[in-house]
């Protein structure tokens, strides 16, 4: 999806595609989504799981980007429009990432 997000200093805000990372139980039960973004800069400053996405063009992304664990939350209705999705192979290993970030077990070693 391509939404404006701002920036962590709260400076200003960019226009940017992300991926919805709540369920489908959480947006239908809220206005809200939550969200996390992506980039473009393959150079950006490193957050623990964030993930490469190997099939960018498939996820309706210009170019080679990274999923990053940099989280919001945000009104579904300033959702611009879907770009993509995550191939089921990009998505696992976000998944595997945001857990990794969060602190949270492993579903599939619980």
């Amino acid at each position: 999806m391509l939404v404006a997000m701002d920036f962590t200093d709260r400076s200003g805000s960019k226009l940017r595609p992300a991926v919805v990372v709540s369920g489908e139980d959480y947006n239908s039960r809220t206005p809200d989504v939550l969200i996390a973004s992506i980039t473009g800069n393959l150079g950006a400053i490193p957050h623990p799981g964030d993930h490469r996405i190997e099939a960018w063009k498939a996820a309706g992304l210009l170019k080679p980007s990274l999923a990053q664990t940099k989280l919001a939350t945000v009104e579904a209705s300033i959702i611009r429009r879907k770009l993509g999705e995550l191939d089921p192979e990009d998505l696992s290993s976000f998944s595997q990432g945001l857990r990794d970030a969060l602190a949270l077990a492993d579903e599939r070693n619980t």
